[in-house]
């Protein structure tokens, strides 16, 4: 069952700010958490691009974070992280080290330089004020999806990739959510059709309820990659509203890894850097294995939506030669209507 408005700030205490700048044809996403949440993730991609992603390995022994970064800028956008540190900081947030506080903000970034925004910049990249400000901009409402935050440059193999975000409730009621930066090598359609690889776990006609075609052909899962301008990498979290060990919250990463597989033909390809995070809010205790399985479950198929909803939402660059958007070929479906 999908919650209130179908994206991660139905999680209660989960904040998210985008700061969007079409003429750089770059964005960032801060995801801010109320209070320190039990954290993890992974990365599954050939050709990550990260900061403090390490201490999210579940032996390692900080165990909670204050935040999340996802940004373009392949690693000129690392400097988002700085931005939004600089901002906990600001508030009194961070990780208690003797008689200072440092806050934990782990980034993932996508490669999204060379979609024809203007990234002359001069020496210093914008991606830490970008930073600072999509924190200050985070709020627990609702937010736009497309080309926003870290998904405004982003693109596929066929289409426009964007900023998408899905959510769900469990049948014992936890609830699971997704957002993610839609940049992928591969294609989140089959070909150049409006058929979504996610459609068997569609909502409510959420991204236009076009679902399978009647038959596939050959060539509807032949490769199709984006050529020589390797502008990749797909990067997103899932949050959880139950309570989690770092065990448990790095296994709900590698579920939602499993949606982006299920979401993108093909993922995880050597030029990718496919990176997703994990947090529980710990809101609710979880009993019992079952119940851990169903969030795995759903924090694959959130995953997969939140995939489709990204491309489905997106508009294209207002630069020359942008990718064109999935509805500048297909439109809306009279599920939007």
């Amino acid at each position: 069952m999908t919650l209130l408005t179908n994206l991660l700030t139905d999680i209660s205490g989960v904040s998210v700010g985008n700061v969007t700048d079409l003429s750089l044809g770059s964005g960032v996403t801060a995801i801010v958490f109320e209070k320190p949440v039990i954290a993890s993730g992974s990365v599954l991609g050939g050709a990550p691009g990260g900061r403090d992603i390490g201490l999210l390995d579940p032996a390692m022994t900080v165990e909670t974070v204050d935040a999340f970064v996802l940004s373009g800028g392949s690693a000129f956008g690392l400097d988002a992280a700085g931005g939004v540190q600089a901002g906990l900081r600001e508030i009194g947030r961070g990780l208690q080290v003797g008689s200072t506080r440092v806050p934990i903000a782990p980034q993932a970034i996508l490669m999204d330089l060379l979609n024809g925004g203007d990234k002359n910049w001069g020496v210093h990249s914008p991606y830490r004020e970008m930073g600072y400000a999509a924190f200050k901009a985070a709020r627990a409402a609702p937010f736009e999806l497309g080309t926003v935050g870290a998904g405004t440059g982003a693109t596929t193999a066929t289409f426009k990739g964007g900023l998408g975000s899905a959510s769900a409730i469990s049948s014992s009621g936890y609830k699971v959510a997704a957002i993610v930066a839609v940049n992928a090598l591969g294609s989140a359609t089959l070909g150049a059709s409006r058929h979504f690889w996610s459609a068997p776990f569609e909502v409510s006609g959420e991204f236009g309820g076009s679902g399978f075609p009647q038959s596939f052909e050959p060539d509807d899962t032949a490769l199709r990659l984006k050529g020589v301008n390797l502008t990749a990498t797909t990067i997103g979290a899932v949050v959880t509203d139950a309570v989690l060990t770092k065990a448990q919250a790095h296994r709900l990463s590698i579920m939602a890894h499993d949606g982006l597989a299920r979401a993108v033909l093909p993922a995880h390809l050597p030029s990718d850097g496919d990176t997703m995070f994990a947090a529980a809010t710990g809101e609710k205790p979880l009993e019992g294995g079952i119940r851990f399985a169903e969030l795995c479950h759903l924090a694959t198929l959130t995953m997969a939506r939140a995939v489709a909803r990204g491309v489905y939402e997106a508009t294209a660059l207002p630069v020359e030669g942008a990718q064109k958007a999935y509805r500048d070929l297909h439109g809306l479906r009279s599920t939007d209507e």
